[in-house]
């Protein structure tokens, strides 16, 4: 087996998140983004003793599993969806099978596993969607969507997208027809040239609300004005509550806004979840599937009880959703967040709420757990994707806190973060998966950790 060389093979299973195993030449290869069953060409990237990692080419045969009909005309090209032809009962079982395999070396034989709790919508459940404007081909006529899988630079048009309400695939097209007409260029990642960049769309799932931008560099003075009107007009099952132009000249290829002028409204919509109500900016956090989120919190507040007598720490914060929702199943309540615009509006949302037991603390959780002078009772763990810094999660044990929960949205960082925890005095006594992410890999893990002893190490 050489690197470069394309070579064939059967999908035997999938490792989470979406590494496709197969068997060839005597390796065990890895190919991504593959489904169990497919027979598939792929060249090699990398070869080392034993095993070896490869590129999906191409699908030759397709998997059993992949039974459906596909809902949108660019996929599987588009990076945004992996299973969309597997059933959605069957996405379920793949997803648990595989965060199961990945976590069973942290369970002991008292752990409940409580498998996977499946999303209220399988579709149009996103209620935030970043759009980029580009080409399909190089130099063809301007796209708006997602990018090709795998591809940095070409841009398939989503308006198809059915991940997204209908409302959004409306403003989407109307957007790409308005740009194009007026022969509007696309923002080349290359030479830095170009006028479009993004379209961010937010629709409230319970409320029905909608915010709309458009963001450009600051190469052309267009006036989108006209485009606002013509959003106006368009007919929308939701309720429009603003509609803005930002402007962005930075290299980095992420929505972000150097300034922004609201066209028409606001610049927030506001959404509910449990009973409470949020108020949600341009760029804030916020869990994109409020459904779904709806789910993962009543399996966090189950996780959490009803003593309404402890001190609770909800790490890794961001806007207050969970400290807010677990505010009656406390006395008091600490968000610890990095980020102070979250934090701001995690008061802000607290006060709309009449939530007077949470005081949020914005700063690095490794330097503000020492500013808290009364000690947890029971702490929440809600971290970043790549999980916990060691030096934190030293301080956090040494709590010794009876009970945690530690919700992740990458399996594979709570892993390593549960060798640790195990390790240090604590065990996994319950685990609930959460399909936050219907037709992609992604799904949320929810812990529940209980101490083992009354003795806590230090890492």
């Amino acid at each position: 087996m050489k690197r470069r060389e394309v070579l064939e093979g059967l999908v035997e299973r999938v490792d989470y998140p979406n590494k496709g195993i197969l068997t060839a030449e005597g390796r065990k290869v890895t190919v991504k983004n593959t489904i169990p069953g497919q027979k598939i060409r792929f060249r090699v990237l990398r070869t080392r003793e034993g095993d070896a990692a490869g590129n999906l080419v191409e699908v030759l045969e397709k998997s059993p599993l992949e039974t459906c009909p596909k809902a949108c005309a660019i996929y599987p090209a588009c990076g945004g969806c992996l299973y969309q032809q597997v059933p959605y009962d069957r996405q379920l079982a793949l997803k648990e099978d595989q965060v199961r395999r990945l976590l069973e070396p942290y369970f002991d034989d008292d752990t409940v596993f409580e498998g996977i709790k499946a999303s209220p919508h399988a579709f149009a459940y996103r209620n935030k969607m970043e759009f980029s404007f580009g080409n399909e081909v190089k130099d063809g006529p301007m796209t708006l969507g997602m990018h090709r899988r795998a591809s940095t630079y070409d841009v398939l048009t989503a308006d198809t997208c059915q991940l997204v309400h209908e409302d959004l695939r409306k403003v989407l097209r109307l957007t790409l027809d308005y740009c194009t007409a007026r022969g509007l260029t696309p923002y080349n990642k290359i030479s830095h040239t170009g006028f479009m960049r993004y379209l961010l769309l937010r629709r409230a799932e319970m409320t029905g609300e909608i915010l709309i931008c458009l963001v450009t560099t600051t190469e052309n003075d267009h006036d989108f004005a006209a485009w606002a009107d013509e959003i106006k007009g368009l007919e929308l099952e939701g309720r429009l509550a603003g509609i803005l132009h930002a402007c962005c000249d930075g290299y980095a290829d992420n929505v972000a806004a150097d300034s922004y002028r609201i066209l028409e409204g606001r610049d927030w919509i506001t959404e509910k979840l449990l009973g409470l109500e949020f108020k949600i900016s341009l760029f804030s956090f916020f869990q994109t599937n409020s459904a779904g989120a709806e789910v993962l919190y009543r399996t966090v507040r189950d996780y959490v009880g009803e003593d309404r007598n402890q001190v609770l720490y909800d790490l890794y914060c961001g806007t207050g959703t969970i400290a807010q929702l677990m505010a009656d199943r406390a006395g008091r309540v600490y968000g610890i967040e990095l980020v102070e615009e979250a934090v701001a509006a995690a008061e802000e949302n607290a006060a709309r709420n009449g939530i007077d037991n949470c005081t949020f603390l914005a700063g690095d959780v490794l330097k503000m757990l020492g500013d808290i002078k009364e000690k947890p009772d029971f702490i929440i763990l809600d971290p970043p994707r790549e999980g916990i810094v060691p030096k934190a999660l030293s301080q956090i044990i040494a709590y010794g806190v009876p009970r945690m929960v530690y919700v992740s949205c990458k399996a594979s960082s709570l892993a390593r973060d549960l060798q640790t925890l195990t390790r240090f005095g604590y065990r996994v006594e319950r685990c609930t998966l959460v399909d936050m992410f219907p037709h992609t890999q992604h799904v949320e893990t929810v812990v529940l950790l209980s101490r083992k002893n009354r003795h806590i190490h230090r890492i």
